[in-house]
């Protein structure tokens, strides 16, 4: 894949998470407080790793970087928005998955 695609992959990403973030902040009034910390979580964990994908390009693996930090994205910040907006812990199991995700595309920029 040409590198360069992770450019596109994190504008996507960046939209989607200032979008959600600003949705969160404004919009979504769950009925259980402590779910407005999960969304909150959630939008931290997804523009931040959004804004580490326009690194994926100059990595030694680009594909390897950008494609965890992707999974991790989906898997973590994903699931956190969908236990948040359901209000519903039931639908956490891929979040550890997500998480495991971020460290392992942090530390893929060790080789």
């Amino acid at each position: 894949m040409n590198p360069v695609v992770w450019h596109k992959v994190a504008a996507i990403s960046g939209v989607a998470a200032v979008g959600l973030g600003s949705y969160g902040a404004h919009g979504f009034k769950p009925q259980n407080p402590s779910y407005k910390d999960i969304w909150q979580t959630a939008s931290l964990y997804h523009l931040v790793h959004t804004a580490a994908l326009l690194a994926a390009p100059i990595t030694k693996h680009p594909n390897i970087f950008g494609g965890l930090l992707t999974t991790g994205i989906v898997a973590f910040s994903g699931t956190c928005y969908t236990v948040a907006f359901l209000e519903n812990r039931k639908y956490s199991t891929l979040a550890p998955f997500g998480g495991i995700a971020f460290i392992a595309a942090w530390g893929s920029l060790l080789f």
